[in-house]
């Protein structure tokens, strides 16, 4: 059965997998605040997802939704479907040197895979709050290791419902951004690691998580870096310097352990949030003359 989108008065295509109205979304962020998705779809499957969206109205906006860490939803909700890869899209397989892993899968399950293979080069994903889809859109990275110098190709769903194989020279990265298309959805990627020692790589893990722990409130209610490393400076360094470390806009607050870390330390909204990143921003510029870049996506209506 097909469903009525909103305001639209348009039938949704049929689907295999699970279809859900105005769905609020604060439970899937990290956040805990934001809006509702008009819809939300978890597809059955890639051929699921494919069938969907050819069918879908294109003026119909669609996002992609992982683990919802890097991610402002503000107040008044998403229009048109979100898109969320469940259980089917978390898979992760070792052949070789190389791992496939599904768009929905972890850091944490990439990196685990990639040691019990004796496959290194992949432990900075360990520290990646986020699903493989994401991170290869965002080009995530850390502790000197980035998507880009492990990427093979990606397999994405086009808007129009194509299934398209991206190599790493087609996705042109850069400092945490890609030139996948817009309304485009990672269902699959394959990296590719060098050989290692399955106790040195749990190591190196280990010391990842650990220096994680120790530098980053990973305990609250975060989206994790909140600005792009301007060139040759350190976001949470200008954050300090401009005097915004425990800044405050309601129960929105910039963290204490690391000022390039906003919190909800209760009930605050996103435009809270939102609101308090961007007088941080204007503080910053006040005393720097550095415009910081937001690295959280912000979605949604106010």
């Amino acid at each position: 059965m097909g469903a009525l989108l909103g305001q639209r008065k348009m039938t949704l295509p049929p689907v295999r997998g699970k279809l859900t109205a105005n769905a609020p979304l604060a439970p899937l962020v990290w956040f805990k605040a934001g809006g509702a998705a008009e819809w939300l779809f978890e597809p059955a499957d890639t051929d699921d997802l494919c069938n969907f969206l050819r069918a879908l109205d294109p003026s119909v906006p669609v996002m992609g939704l992982g683990l919802g860490s890097n991610l402002i939803v503000r107040d008044g909700g998403v229009p048109g479907v979100v898109v969320r890869l469940g259980k089917p899209f978390a898979k992760v397989a070792a052949d070789g040197l190389t791992l496939t892993c599904g768009g929905g899968a972890s850091g944490i399950l990439v990196s685990s895979t990639a040691r019990d293979a004796g496959i290194a080069g992949v432990e900075f994903l360990r520290s990646i709050p986020g699903t493989v889809g994401g991170f290869v859109r965002m080009n995530g990275g850390a502790y000197g290791r980035e998507v880009a110098d492990v990427l093979v190709e990606a397999q994405v769903v086009t808007r129009d419902g194509t299934l398209t194989t991206f190599s790493n020279a087609d996705v042109n990265y850069r400092y945490r951004h890609s030139d996948l298309p817009e309304g485009a959805i990672v269902v699959s990627a394959t990296f590719r690691g060098e050989t290692g020692d399955p106790a040195s790589i749990q190591a190196e893990m280990d010391r990842i998580a650990a220096a994680r722990e120790a530098s980053q409130p990973l305990r609250s209610k975060t989206g994790g870096s909140t600005f792009k490393n301007p060139d040759g400076r350190k976001a949470w360094a200008l954050v300090d310097a401009a005097g915004c470390r425990g800044l405050r806009k309601g129960d929105a607050q910039v963290s204490e352990k690391h000022c390039n870390f906003l919190l909800n330390t209760g009930n605050a909204t996103s435009a809270d949030i939102e609101a308090l990143g961007e007088e941080v921003r204007g503080k910053v510029l006040a005393q720097s003359g550095v415009t910081l870049e937001w690295e959280i996506q912000r979605v949604g209506r106010a």
